[in-house]
Order: structure tokens, then sequence, then C-alpha cells
């Protein structure tokens, strides 16, 4: 008879299984070659039991979750378990057959057997720098179908009995413009599920298979409870809020709505996106599994940021979207840049809980993954290369206080590459890089600050791709609060007159001397302005973020500066 799961024991096993994970994305960083993920820290990794949910996840990349959710399910389902075995390796990245959500995202899975018996599985995801398609960086403004985004992997192995398989693995690395990089990534995904294998494999052994199976079945339920709990915690009620993308690349200059009515009954939530524009011919649209991916998110903030993330945590959230819409796209439609959807998707859940409770929601974030990517050879060591880089924005003001200036926000959770790691290996110089006056929201409390970052290009034939959002619809406050500062790209040729470019451009040719200037947006304020402390907004003087002018137009501040000190008139 199998011995009961004890609560301490529980507790135990879930953080083994938390630290197992987290040991693998320590490895998968520590042994990648590319910037995107030894620097920037681009990468997920996940543990799932021998049925295929997820039952532990590393605080990496929260849209990574998306490009794993079902991966294990399609592994069962396309292997039988005759044909799987100890040390076999998967790979994939279509985000149409479950694999992934945008083609970069290169998912790695590997089972794990104790006493001959398939108890668990370890998952790791990696973005990769390019893997092929029109553009390098695999992201493009105006493509129009998938397959102008790259190499779509179908689920097939990339280690056989610890053997790698060298078809799968030439064929990846092949179809990539930097193609010794992807190796050095590929080897570090290989290295990094090894480590999570030999982990897991001694914790189902020192608890027993059965013991082990039913307390990963009692985390399950757990965090089923517990976000039941929170969402009963809530008023009863039918909230519904709306927010647009800037447009949908450059084959639309639309904006695009999304919009959600969200229904609070008893201990679940329902989620109806009804009313949310068509997928885009362009690379915004959004896949299922990335949609029912951010609701998790978006409720795990809200509602259990304690629970341990795993699939129980979905149990009590009920999503909908119109199919063919771009919160639920279908072959063929492109998607590189889900993830500004994504971004929107949370705002507009957030704004709904904003009036369920104000006091617990953030006013808009700069809410965007701000993209620059830059392509070419570096005549120092004649390599080519793709160096993909994500701008930090401003995070929103809130019931407690100011919001943080310079962070990513939301879906995603990589840092900003350091200045001497990008000058080291790319014939890039930065020229400026701070935090932008005046881009937080005013308010009681103030928005987060938006980042400006500089590029001088020190080489002929470089290219820039920009992926950019709220450029034009700025992030919204609370509570009136307002908005905080938009986005944009802005290009000088050579140092000379500038030139604002689109949201989103593609393939812009740079020379020696050319210089990108990347502004991200702000974030929205909280509570009316005029109640902030005249202290305060001397000290967002002083420090910088607010501005002589603003502080008297926003916050009715009257300030002076003489003799190098700023004053309260």
């Amino acid at each position: 008879m199998s011995k009961k799961v004890d609560p301490i024991t529980l507790e135990i096993i879930g953080n083994l299984l938390l630290s197992i994970s987290e040991e693998m994305g320590i490895t998968l960083v520590k042994t990648a070659f590319s910037t995107n993920i030894k620097e920037r820290k681009d990468c997920s990794t996940a543990i799932f039991d021998g049925k295929g949910n997820m039952i532990a996840q590393a605080e990496y990349v929260p849209m990574h979750l998306g490009s794993m959710l079902d991966v294990v399910h399609r592994i069962l389902e396309k292997y039988p378990k005759d044909q799987i075995y100890p040390h076999d390796m998967f790979v994939t990245n279509d985000p149409y057959s479950g694999g992934g959500t945008h083609l970069p995202d290169i998912t790695m899975v590997s089972p794990v057997f104790v006493e001959n018996e398939l108890t668990g599985f370890v998952a790791n995801i990696a973005h990769h720098s390019d893997i092929g398609g029109m553009v390098p960086g695999s992201v493009s403004a105006d493509s129009s179908n998938i397959y102008q985004e790259g190499l779509r992997i179908p689920l097939v192995k990339i280690c056989s009995q610890g053997e790698i398989v060298r078809e799968s693995y030439d064929f990846i690395a092949l179809n990539t413009r930097t193609s010794e990089e992807r190796k050095g990534d590929l080897d570090a995904q290989i290295a990094s599920n090894n480590a999570g294998a030999r982990r897991l494999k001694d914790v189902v052994q020192k608890y027993g298979v059965d013991y082990f199976s039913k307390a990963t079945d009692s985390l399950l339920d757990y965090a089923e409870d517990l976000m039941r709990n929170g969402i009963e915690s809530l008023p009863d009620g039918s909230y519904e809020f709306e927010d647009y993308l800037d447009d949908a690349g450059t084959h639309s200059k639309q904006p695009v709505l999304i919009k959600v009515k969200l229904v609070i009954d008893g201990d679940e939530a329902y989620l109806d996106f009804e009313g949310t524009d068509a997928q885009v011919n362009g690379p915004l649209n959004l896949t299922f599994s990335g949609l029912v991916t951010t609701i998790f998110y978006c409720f795990k903030a809200f509602a259990g940021q304690d629970i341990f993330s795993n699939q129980g945590i979905y149990r009590p959230l009920n999503v909908k979207a119109p199919e063919r819409s771009i919160v639920n796209c279908t072959l063929p439609v492109p998607v590189g840049q889900r993830i500004d959807t994504s971004q929107r998707v949370v705002d507009v859940v957030l704004g709904a809980l904003a009036k369920v409770a104000p006091d617990r929601v953030l006013a808009a974030c700069n809410s965007v993954v701000t993209s620059a990517i830059f392509s070419g050879t570096n005549k120092e060591t004649d390599d080519y290369f793709v160096y993909l880089e994500t701008i930090a924005g401003g995070s929103g003001a809130h019931a407690e206080g100011d919001g943080l200036s310079g962070v990513q926000v939301h879906m995603t959770n990589t840092s900003n590459l350091p200045v001497e790691a990008l000058e080291k290996e790319y014939p890039i110089l930065i020229e400026q890089y701070a935090l932008k006056s005046d881009s937080g929201g005013a308010g009681k409390y103030r928005g987060g600050l938006g980042i400006q970052r500089d590029y001088r290009i020190l080489s002929n034939g470089i290219t820039f791709t920009g992926l950019g959002d709220r450029h034009k619809f700025s992030p919204w406050g609370i509570a009136e609060g307002k908005s905080g500062s938009p986005g944009r790209f802005i290009f000088s040729k050579q140092g000379s007159e500038q030139e604002l470019l689109e949201s989103k451009i593609s393939n812009l040719q740079l020379n020696e001397g050319d210089i990108i200037s990347v502004h991200s947006p702000g974030s929205g304020g909280y509570g009316d302005p005029h109640e902030r402390s005249k202290n305060a907004v001397l000290r967002d003087v002083t420090e910088g973020k607010v501005s002589i002018e603003k502080a008297y137009s926003d916050y009715g501040v009257k300030i002076i500066h003489a003799n190098g000190d700023f004053y309260i008139t």
C-alpha cells in the first residue's frame, strides 16, 4: 500500500523539483555560446510528470511556458512508449504542432526512467538568435506567412539513447546564418537536459516511483486549490476591457484591437476574447497555447504569487477566443513577434481586473518587448553575426508606490545585455544608455521610466530590424494617473538629421557612423498627480526623472534651479 503524501514532504519535493529546474537553467546559461542566452538569459526550464503535466518551472521567461505546455503530450501521442528510451532527447520549435510559440524558440525534452518505468520528463527552451527565414534574426516586420520566418522543426529525436542524431542536429545547424553559434547553443541545451535528468532520477529513486507519482499529483491538486481560493476572494461579476496594438507590421498601419470579457463566478474565472481583431498579415499573431500561457501568468501574479508554478493552476481558468483571431491564430500566418500581442493581452486582463480590485493592479507597463536586431560581418573577425537585444522599459505605478524604471515586464524576463559584452563581440558602440526623463506617467505614484539606448555602427553593411509597439498607444494610468510616454526608433545617418522610423521595420541598411536610437515606452501613473508630495516631486527633479517643466504642469509644483541645487518655490 502506498504511503500517504504528507504536506511537509510535499513541500520538500516541490522545492526539490524547482531547484532541479533552476540548476538546468544555470547549466544552460553557463554553457551557451550566444549572448542571447549566456548574457540575456532568454531561456527557460521545466519538469513534467510521466503523464506530461508540467509540475515545476524555473523563473525565467513566462512566455516560454506556452512553448512547453503541450510538447510532452505530443511526444506521448507520436511515440509509443516502447519507442522512448533512457537518454533519448526530442527537439521541436513548431508553434502549430504544440512545440513552441515562435520559431526561434527551440524546445528540447528528455524522458527520465527509474526501474525501467517512464517517471517524468525534463525540458528546456532557448531563443536562438537566428533560425533562417527571410531576415537575420528570423523575425520580420513584413512577413506574411510562417514559412518566411525560418525553419520549422518537426518533433524528432535529436539524441537517441545518449548519442546525438546527426541528421537532426546537422539539419538545424545548416539552416541558420550562424551555424557554429547554433551548434554551441544546441550543445548547451543537451547539457542542461542531461543535468536535469540525472537530478530528477535521484529524487524519484529517493522517494520511490509510486510515492513520487502521488506527490506530483498532489502538487497539481495543491496549486489548483490555492488558485481557486485566490479567485474566490474576488467579487463575482462581469468585467470588460480593451486596448490596441499600434499596427500589424509593414503590411498594415491599422490599429489592432484586443478585448476581453472577464467573468468571476465563485472559484472559477471565464475569459472570452470575442470581438478581438482577426489574425493579421504580419508577425504579431498568437497561438492559443500562447494565449492560455498569458492567462496563467496574469492570474498567478494577481491571485496566487506563492503558488508552485505548475499545470494545476490552469484548472479553474476557462479561456475562449475566436479561431483565426490574433489571439488564436491558425496556419500559415506568421507569429515571430507574438510576444507583443501577449503583452497586450496582459494589459487587457489586468485592465479588467482593475475594475475588480484596483489596489492590486499595476497601471499599464511598457508592455512590449522592444527588439533591436543587428546583423552583418564583423570586420575585426570577418565572421557573420546576428545580434538580438530587447530593451527594457517602465513598470506601472500601483497603490503602494512608484513603478520600477528600466525593467522587463510580464511575459518576458530577460536581462539587458551589458555594454561591455556587446561592444566586445560586435562592431557597435553604445553612445548613450540612460533612463528617459518624463517618460513615467504622473500620479500620486509615478510610473517607471523607459530607456534610451543609442547604437553607433562601426562597420559598413550592417542591417537593422526594429520591432516595437506602444509608439501610438501610450501606457495608461489608473485612478486618475496619467499615461506614460510612448516608444520610438530614431535613425541618424552618420549622426546627421534624425529620421523617425515606424514601430516595426526590417532590414534597414546601415553603414559606419550611422546611429540607431531606441526609446522604450515608460509606464502609467497611479492616482491624482496633485496628491503626490512636493518632496517626492523635488526628489524626482533632482534625480533627473522629471523635468522642472513637468513638475509644474503635471504636479503643480514650482521648482527652480539655482547655485547647483533645486528648490521648491
